[in-house]
């Protein structure tokens, strides 16, 4: 039997790439039409998640999408964005677009990389951890605190939290050889640990194992996305949801509805725009095994607007309203699962074994929570992005930022946005305890940080 499905796999393979061969996909990238966004036409052979193979590279790109129209039904993939870069401009890069046009175009396999030049960069090997559970206050303080233990280096990381449920992709290496860990026994181990973590000490709590695999690369949208599915986050969703959720957030509007005519079924999107909401929408529909066979997006004002035309894979709409109401609430969830809560902070500093933890343990102590964090590590520095919440639910108090600042540095510890405003201090804080000579001692010495 597996012989026969390697022997399936192979030949689909083939096939693929010889349609490919035939009719290799076309990239045309025109910075003439429009004043102010650069048009990327993309015309390629048909297959299940070309769509999201397409928007995965804008999107890895930091490009925003203004305006998409989308049709790939029958056998051929006919795609028209309209993106800018990050300052709203068009795309003038000629790195990023030679990188657009061989990447999408019939070079692919021989498409390098531009992401040394635009802040991502690949380095040694490590070990990927995911995790996922039950959110509660200080449970990335714990995680993190765990992980130094074992003597592991938290190199780049993603968190998410959305409606009591937490998921992380963390990438690690051993603090001796700067690499991935490969002991099983090792492994073995962090994985009880961290799982024990998670439950909280409890044995009677249900909680996924936490896993490892070791790579040189990971999309990490895409796992959080998964583990955040399979922890059935989207559960929370209920049909009557009034216009905000409980924490303030304006819910996104969804709604499916069925063209008996031609067999499609409507999905209707309406909510405030952000970073990757295409790729976050695209990627839900793809994975619940949904085929995109024509499409229009919207995002040139604060709102986006999108409206798909959607078949199953066997060829079928959605059929039940338990499947409408199910494919509406994973869209919602998905769409919300990205969105910034908080406080933004950002911290810069030399990256050594146990910052995380330390860092995250000074938060907890002053009764703060991280809703969302972006860890990365370049070129020897840690640049880390958390948004942070009062764990009682309450604002976050100007003081209490202020004193976390003066123990971890001013310089070092930025606040972005927000109307927390925080007033300089001592000369003697810009460099912070937490990075120079009393880095050894307690923080709750120091009488700033609530024990």
């Amino acid at each position: 039997m597996d012989a026969c499905l390697s022997y399936s796999y192979h030949m689909d393979d083939e096939i693929a790439r010889f349609i490919r061969r035939v009719n290799p996909p076309k990239v045309v990238i025109d910075n003439d039409v429009y004043k102010n966004v650069t048009v990327i036409k993309v015309d390629s052979a048909n297959k299940h998640g070309i769509l999201l193979e397409v928007v995965q590279v804008l999107t890895d790109l930091n490009l925003t999408i203004k305006k998409a129209y989308i049709s790939s039904d029958g056998g051929w993939f006919m795609d028209v964005f309209n993106v800018t870069n990050q300052d709203g401009n068009k795309v003038t890069d000629e790195i990023v677009l030679d990188y657009i046009r061989k990447s999408l175009g019939p070079d692919e396999s021989s498409c390098y990389s531009p992401r040394s030049t635009i802040g991502v960069k690949q380095s040694v090997d490590f070990t990927v951890i995911e995790l996922t559970g039950t959110d509660r206050p200080g449970l990335l303080s714990e995680l993190c605190a765990v992980l130094t233990d074992l003597q592991c280096n938290v190199v780049n990381a993603e968190i998410w939290t959305h409606r009591a449920k937490a998921a992380a992709v963390l990438q690690v290496t051993d603090e001796e050889t700067s690499s991935a860990v490969t002991d099983p026994e090792r492994l073995s181990k962090i994985r009880k640990l961290l799982g024990y973590v998670l439950t909280g000490g409890s044995r009677s709590r249900r909680c996924r194992e936490p896993k490892t695999t070791v790579s040189s690369s990971l999309n990490a949208d895409r796992k959080l996305h998964q583990l955040m599915f399979a922890d059935r986050d989207y559960d929370e969703w209920e049909n009557n949801v009034d216009d905000e959720d409980k924490i303030g957030r304006v819910v996104p509007d969804v709604d499916v509805s069925n063209l008996h005519d031609l067999d499609y079924s409507i999905v209707m999107i309406k909510c405030k725009d952000r970073p990757k909401l295409l790729f976050d929408t695209v990627f839900t529909l793809t994975d619940m095994k949904y085929v995109v066979s024509h499409a229009s997006i919207d995002a040139e004002g604060p709102e986006a607007y999108q409206e798909y035309y959607i078949r199953h894979t066997d060829g079928s709409p959605v059929k039940s309203e338990a499947e409408r109401q199910r494919v509406i609430k994973c869209l919602k969830a998905a769409i919300q699962r990205r969105v910034f809560e908080g406080l933004k902070l950002e911290l810069c500093t030399s990256d050594r074994v146990g910052l995380l933890s330390d860092v995250t343990r000074i938060f907890r102590e002053n009764s703060l929570t991280v809703t969302r964090a972006e860890v990365k590590t370049k070129g020897g520095k840690a640049l880390n992005t958390f948004y942070v919440r009062d764990a009682s639910g309450y604002e976050v108090d100007a003081k209490t930022i202020d004193s976390i600042r003066q123990v971890i540095g001013q310089k070092i510890l930025q606040v972005k946005g927000g109307n927390t405003e925080v007033k300089p201090s001592s000369p003697e804080s810009q460099t912070g305890f937490l990075f120079g000579v009393f880095k050894s001692r307690s923080f709750v010495n120091f009488g700033l940080i609530r024990s």
